[in-house]
């Protein structure tokens, strides 16, 4: 098992934000245009007057035009990720001085950027930069630049911009040691508060908060081979372009060169804080190698125990989890909610789909009363929804559930796998919104599901080896349903034997309860799908579950 950023730890990202805490733990008309007017120049020519050129009032020649100075754009990071594909590839981490390697979280975390020398604040701009430094967990120094009128600058580094709190500094620190990574201010809440919107560090992962949000789940540029019985590589930002923005800017646009063994790649982020944080992406890939598997616009996340659990976690917390659960939207049309779990052993799930229109870690539960933990505020941890801009063909959602005994390993991953083999030489393309929510109640355009839990089932004495599953959906179409209306609930079971299917008004929540039983197959695992329908009209999302023997 790894955690975010290939290290065994879900501690890394956090340690860079000041304002976080530590759990124990996106032509033939030109031509036809141009010869027509030579035509009608030729004509003018032809009819008018002789005149002489050398005539004493003729004006003097006008000196040719001097082009404009070249503007930095994406097309120079996307020409940079395609040289750099042709070269072998080069790790520039495990340099760091002995001070900085031995690090451990806690005084890592004590080395803080001095918020005076933020980028742009004498500029009284809405956006402000600061920097993270190296150590720890973070060993690759990345190039920071910054782009103003259309030219490029890097970043100049300097110790003193760090505050290093109770460790003790050498004094033949290096002056070059460089940055990690960076974190974008924004004042989301209130204009006179910079508040940290989204942070650049570790490989390619990043994250984002919008307003009422706690750090959570996190994106990352690009996977490769995640969830193969291999090791995973990593690949990594090597380097930023910082686009500064106007007085009156309300979004941030930043570029960033990709490398591992296996591709490179140009991305631009237009992040736009508020209160669901967008972040648009655009990613142009270019392959080294052949890939096994790559995930497209991946989300990682921790799932430790929740309301699905079929094995005890000696926690006074009911649920301890970034996400609840996966949802996705299919190219036909389709909505499922796949609940997330806490697998005795590795656990993938793969939805088939053409143009998916949009997938997502969510998280659904926002009761405190399900969480009851005062300095995580599981319950404000923020949703990811994936939307792909265009057309992303044949390929898969998948599913990675990983085993895992504590909650701060990220034992979630869900990414897009295209259907087509990645081949070296290959040149690809991804673009996608990404949306940091609370709340997405208009995302599902029918009923959602609420909640589901699972016990033992059997009429009068419980049965433990007859399963009960009971799944609540919500929404406003069902809360306008009369008590008595003829709502069907359609259930299948790839193993196993369904039986005891009953749906009713759930006068609590006003939506529709859902509950059957499964006579499971031996120890053979089970895909459960199921939904509500009225008539021929479908009600709700398809809830999915795969269920197995809990060991």
């Amino acid at each position: 098992m790894v955690g975010k950023f290939g290290y065994p730890y879900n501690i890394a990202f956090d340690a860079f934000s000041q304002t976080s805490w530590i759990t124990t733990r996106r032509s033939r008309y030109a031509v036809k245009f141009s010869t027509l007017f030579s035509l009608v120049l030729m004509a003018v020519i032809w009819c008018s007057p002789v005149v002489s050129f050398a005539a004493p009032n003729a004006p003097e020649a006008t000196p040719a035009t001097t082009p404009p100075p070249k503007r930095f754009n994406f097309a120079d990071v996307r020409r940079r990720a395609e040289v750099l594909a042709t070269q072998p590839f080069q790790d520039p981490g495990g340099n760091l001085p002995d001070f900085l390697a031995k690090l451990d979280y806690d005084q890592y975390r004590d080395i803080r950027f001095k918020a005076e020398k933020s980028l742009w604040r004498d500029a009284g701009l809405p956006f402000e930069i600061q920097f993270a430094p190296l150590g720890f967990l973070f060993n690759r120094q990345v190039t920071i630049n910054v782009v103003t009128d259309g030219e490029s600058k890097p970043v100049e580094y300097a110790n003193d911009l760090f505050d290093y709190g109770h460790n003790p500094v050498p004094e033949n620190l290096p002056k070059d040691l460089g940055f990690a990574g960076f974190k974008v201010l924004y004042p989301l809440h209130t204009d006179s508060h910079y508040d940290e919107v989204a942070v650049f560090l570790g490989a390619s992962y990043f994250r984002a908060v919008g307003q009422g949000q706690n750090y959570g789940l996190s994106a990352r540029g690009l996977a490769i081979d995640t969830g193969l019985p291999k090791p995973e590589e990593f690949p990594y930002f090597r380097e930023f372009w910082l686009e500064k923005p106007g007085k009156d800017a309300t979004n941030l646009t930043i570029y960033a060169l990709l490398d591992s063994p296996s591709v490179t790649g140009a991305y631009r982020f237009s992040i736009k804080p508020g209160v669901a944080t967008q972040i648009e992406v655009k990613a142009g890939i270019f392959v080294r190698n052949k890939i096994q598997k790559l995930g497209v616009a991946p989300l990682t996340s921790m799932f430790f125990h929740g309301a699905m659990n079929e094995r005890f976690f000696d926690d006074f917390r009911p649920q301890v989890h970034d996400s609840d659960g996966l949802l996705l939207a299919g190219g036909n049309g389709e909505w499922i909610w796949r609940p997330l779990n806490n697998p005795t052993r590795l656990r993938i799930s793969a939805y088939q789909d053409n143009n998916p229109r949009g997938f997502g870690l969510l998280q659904r539960d926002r009761a405190f009363d399900n969480y009851q933990d005062l300095e995580a505020r599981y319950q404000a941890r923020p949703s990811i929804w994936v939307e792909p801009l265009g057309d992303w063909g044949k390929g898969s959602v998948q599913l990675i559930e990983i085993p895992s005994d504590a909650e701060r390993y990220d034992n979630i991953a869900v990414l897009w796998v295209p259907e087509k083999p990645v081949e070296a030489g290959q040149q690809l393309e991804f673009n996608y919104r990404l949306s940091f929510s609370l709340d997405m109640p208009n995302l599902s355009p029918g009923g959602r599901t609420l909640a589901s839990r699972v016990g033992a089932g059997g009429a009068g004495d419980l049965k433990p080896e007859i399963r009960r599953f009971v799944v609540d959906f919500g929404g406003e179409g069902l809360a306008t349903l009369p008590d008595d209306a003829p709502v069907q609930a359609v259930v299948s079971a790839s193993t196993g034997q369904v039986q005891n299917v009953v749906a009713h008004k759930n006068p609590y929540t006003k939506g529709w309860r859902m509950s059957f039983e499964l006579l499971p197959q031996g120890n053979d695992p089970s895909e459960l799908r199921c939904f509500l329908k009225l008539g021929n009209d479908v009600l709700t999302e398809t809830w999915s579950y795969q269920w197995t023997v809990a060991r």
